[in-house]
């Protein structure tokens, strides 16, 4: 067991990533060796961050509590804290459950974790961090005030809560003069931001400013909601070269039956219209969105509805995920779970094999094109990078042959030919159903 060292490990959706980065620079200023989802855990006290969105998620997390406990019988690790959105929500069936785990905190009080051990602050250089130097999330909220009827995040997090526009200002710009380049904002719902402190709706004022920061090469969107989705961020994405044309926004579904049944509070009319009006003003955007299926009430004709619109949408971007009956939410209290999950998954499939259609099409369209690529890592004999249009973990990757670099690095001298968090441009050469192949012509005059 290796003394004076904590093992975070990170379950469910990057909000919870960026909660994990604070509690290990708390632990690291506090003078502990800090590691994050690391394979070969053996640390004085473990953390786990859970999830509680959906069944799957739940027993995700029950599972890794249960590695990590038996870890602890076998005296490999000391104690054991459990934090997020599941142990928000059952915190005390869970301490009455699980009682090898030495504390429980939720999703707000984590912050206590390192003074209830009576830690000591110290100065610890460098600040750990759950993602490479070159790219951040970034957390404008927390919480929510929609009421979805499938949705059980605003029991875990309460209402929706912006935070200061100059504290996440301050926050980019000090992570900008460190290095970081590409700032991923995020919320349980992006576009809300401001409407609870400031009255209005601050989200395109936001982000004009941040890409006006010293530093910031690319800012991309994540978790929009379409309605009364503030269109003047539009022309911020348009006129602003560092605002990448991406935009994840969840519609869910686009029958108007199963709109209001999830209680969406949009129509099939004004989700037409608003992805029309998105797609006029940013003519070169990329849409990433998310779909249900299987929820109470849902027919083989509102699937059908669906497996239309995706055709003719043809979204750069598309999960589609089986519904989960969870406790305490709106359609747990008034609605029959009746779809079998067999049938909910094969829903699922449909949409994700005309999906894969349909994103090999729009992919084979980039090739010949050259697109600014930031290198994410070096895995065998590739280089990894994303373009503009693809968020880290859920899109797909531009793959670079190192050996099509070995002229390159002959002539410089170079270790590598390409650098880890560096932009090139890369000609797209050849294209699958979610990732592209590419190569990076080096000017050796």
């Amino acid at each position: 067991m290796q003394k004076n060292s904590v093992d975070i490990i990170t379950l469910g959706c990057s909000k919870n990533l960026v909660d994990s980065e604070k509690l290990l620079r708390q632990f690291a200023a506090a003078g502990y060796t800090a590691y994050h989802d690391r394979e070969n855990i053996s640390s004085e006290i473990v953390v786990v961050n859970t999830c509680g969105f959906i069944n799957d998620a739940k027993e995700e997390s029950i599972n890794t509590i249960l590695n990590i406990i038996e870890l602890k019988k076998q005296r490999k690790i000391g104690k054991i804290f459990v934090m997020g959105c599941l142990s928000e929500r059952y915190k005390k069936e869970l301490e009455q459950e699980l009682p090898e785990v030495d504390k429980f905190y939720g999703k707000f009080d984590w912050g206590k974790i390192v003074g209830a051990l009576h830690a000591t602050s110290q100065l610890a250089m460098p600040q750990p961090r759950v993602t490479p130097q070159h790219f951040s999330y970034i957390k404008i909220s927390e919480g929510c005030d929609r009421t979805c009827s499938y949705c059980a995040i605003p029991l875990m997090t309460g209402k929706h809560i912006s935070r200061k526009m100059e504290d996440i200002l301050q926050e980019i710009s000090h992570l900008a003069k460190n290095g970081t380049k590409e700032f991923q904002l995020i919320a349980q719902d992006l576009t809300y931001y401001g409407l609870d402190i400031y009255k209005k709706n601050k989200l395109a004022e936001l982000v004009k400013k941040i890409a006006q920061i010293n530093g910031v090469e690319w800012v991309r969107l994540h978790y929009g909601y379409p309605q009364n989705f503030p269109l003047d961020l539009l022309n911020v994405i348009r006129d602003n070269p560092n605002v990448c044309n991406y935009l994840d926004m969840a519609l869910q579904h686009i029958s108007d039956k199963m709109l209001q049944k999830m209680r969406r509070n949009i129509s099939k009319s004004e989700t037409y219209d608003l992805i029309a009006k998105i797609r006029s003003e940013v003519p070169d955007i990329h849409l990433r969105t998310t779909l249900l299926l299987g929820h109470p009430h849902e027919t083989l004709d509102d699937v059908e509805e669906l497996k239309n619109f995706v055709k003719e949408m043809r979204f750069e971007r598309l999960g589609a995920f089986a519904y989960s009956h969870e406790e305490g939410t709106f359609a747990d209290k008034n609605y029959k779970d009746i779809i079998p999950l067999e049938e909910k998954n094969r829903r699922v499939g449909e949409i994700m094999e005309l999906q894969q259609k349909i994103s090999a099409e729009i992919n084979a369209e980039k090739i010949g094109k050259t697109l600014k690529t930031i290198i994410d890592r070096k895995e065998n004999d590739f280089f990894i990078g994303r373009t503009e249009y693809d968020s880290p973990e859920v899109d797909g990757e531009v793959l670079i042959k190192t050996k099509n670099l070995l002229s390159f690095k002959n002539l410089t001298g170079l270790t590598e030919p390409l650098k880890i968090g560096e932009f090139y441009n890369v000609k797209i050469t050849g294209a699958h159903e979610f990732d592209l192949e590419g190569e990076v012509f080096f000017n050796e005059s």
